[in-house]
């Protein structure tokens, strides 16, 4: 399978399509003919005397320096590799496929200039499975994601480092595997490939794809530990939260109403339970998780936006001018990193405290301390619980915004940056720990619903609890618990979890 994009229109589920499955990505061909006519009109330009900037230009502070038409291939290839400046490990081959394929959605709005022959590498590259080794540091999020992005452009032109079948190599190595052979750039070709802010947005949709899943699995988990500590549904009654009216809050109630369907054992308290109110982390479920839904949503359009946009410099206008501007500025995704961030701490903080209610029995009407069945001689889930609060605080320390903190660059000819690329990069590590978080509640919501028994859950969360058990047992007796944690992890963070429950129920990221 090939998926066939067309630059301008492609969707957030195309995009979630190559970040996950890693299919190879072709543009339409009806776009050649724009991307061949720009192409003409910069190499009109590098033939010609008038000076324009990065054609026949010096680069930033260095504008003002003119270049000979016969030095034009030479500018281009010098530009890439005084780029090759990331630190830091490599981006995941995923994420890298996904810079690839926000690259070509980019040229291919036939504003870059660049030849038919870059595109065509690309997804050849993209094809074969040559994957250029990119450092994940270096980007300010400002005149592009310049350092990453030459490390991407060096590999296409033999230098740097790929891999290719699973095994790093020389670049030039991994294109002649591949059968490929490298692209000499011409003028303005290099800039168009290293200007741009498809690694600040490639990182940034992996952190919302990766939030959520984790946000769908906080559902059936937050539903979980409501059944577990005998909690009441009437909070998530629909009239409720049509007077508020907020979509995200309507969408979260009504999933929980829908998992909750049928228990048992929220039958079994509907009436003569002494309780009136349960705490927030319970009873406030869909008007935390429904803002931060909500908040996600708002970011995905963002993004779907970014990613179908022309963002290099200078760009070939309609009327066949090349103007300089400042598309090349990631604001708008730095700006979203930070709201997915925050997003991310707070579904993890309203976990956090289910975690904690029921490991305590003096809140868990019922279930024994630490929800293990010989307290005392068991410690239970004790330090699993004090894990997810770790986890819980780390993102709260890594959710300031990344936005507010420009530094000047370049001579200061770059003199207000956006940093975009690590606030988008951090979101990675962030959703690590919300689904280890989910994951936690996951494990102790199972533990507490069995306790419950013979009274039993939901269908819905009955598919659940067998998704969980068949990673994780039931904590009889003390035993090395990492290895539970990674397994439950895993099966949030994969949607194997959220993929338990029955199409329909889950809110997804179109609202």
């Amino acid at each position: 399978m090939t998926l066939i994009l067309r630059p301008g229109s492609v969707t957030l589920a195309e995009l979630e399509t190559i970040h996950w499955t890693g299919v190879p990505v072709v543009l339409d061909r009806s776009f050649d003919a724009g991307i061949e006519k720009a192409a003409a009109r910069i190499a009109e330009i590098a033939r010609g005397d008038d000076p324009v900037y990065g054609i026949n230009t010096g680069f930033g502070k260095l504008a003002s320096i003119r270049i000979a038409s016969g030095d034009v291939a030479t500018l281009q290839r010098n530009l890439i590799l005084s780029h090759c400046c990331g630190v830091g490990r490599p981006l995941a081959d995923n994420i890298v496929r996904l810079i690839m394929a926000l690259k070509l959605i980019s040229l291919g709005r036939g504003a870059s200039g660049v030849r038919l022959e870059i595109i065509r590498l690309i997804e050849a590259m993209l094809d074969r499975g040559v994957i250029p080794v990119i450092p994940e540091q270096g980007s300010v999020g400002a005149s592009g994601d310049l350092a990453p992005l030459a490390h991407m452009a060096a590999a296409m032109t033999g230098e740097g480092e790929a891999t290719f079948d699973g095994e790093r190599m020389p670049a030039r190595v991994a294109l002649d595997k591949a059968g490929l052979t490298p692209v000499v750039l011409a003028a303005k070709e290099g800039l168009a490939l290293i200007n741009g802010t498809q690694v600040s947005t490639a990182l940034a949709l992996s952190g919302l794809f990766r939030a959520h899943r984790a946000a769908q699995a906080a559902l059936v988990t937050g539903a979980m530990s409501t059944d577990a500590a005998m909690g009441s549904s009437a909070p998530f009654h629909p009239d409720i939260h049509s007077l508020r009216g907020h979509k995200g809050q309507i969408d979260a109630a009504a999933a929980l109403r829908g998992l909750l369907e049928g228990s048992v054992i929220r039958d079994s308290h509907i009436t003569g339970d002494e309780r009136v109110q349960d705490p927030y982390c319970i009873r406030c479920q869909p008007q935390v998780d429904g803002a931060c839904l909500d908040l996600l949503r708002s970011v995905a359009r963002t993004l779907e936006i970014e990613a179908n946009a022309v963002t290099d410099n200078p760009l070939v206008l309609s009327d066949d001018t090349v103007v300089s501007g400042g598309n090349f500025h990631a604001e708008p995704v730095a700006l979203a990193a930070d709201q997915i961030a925050i997003a991310i701490c707070e579904i993890g903080a309203i976990a956090q405290r289910r975690v904690a209610l029921l490991v305590d029995p003096a809140l868990s009407y019922g279930l024994p301390a630490f929800l293990a069945r010989k307290p005392g001689l068991n410690s239970g889930m004790m330090i699993a619980e004090v894990t997810s609060a770790a986890l819980m605080s780390e993102n709260k320390q890594m959710s300031h915004p990344a936005s507010v903190d420009s530094t000047p660059t370049s001579a200061n000819q770059e003199d207000h940056v956006s940093m975009a690329c690590h606030g988008a990069r951090r979101l990675l590590r962030m959703a690590d720990n919300l689904s280890m978080i989910i994951a936690i509640e996951a494990m102790t919501a199972a533990q507490g619903i069995e306790f419950r028994a013979p009274l039993v859950t939901s269908p819905e969360l009955v598919g659940a609890l067998s998704a969980i058990r068949a990673v994780v047992p039931t904590l009889d007796e003390d035993r090395y618990m990492a290895d539970d944690l990674e397994a439950a992890a895993l099966l949030v963070a994969s949607g194997a979890l959220a993929g338990a429950i029955s199409p329909g129920i889950l809110p997804t990221l179109e609202a």
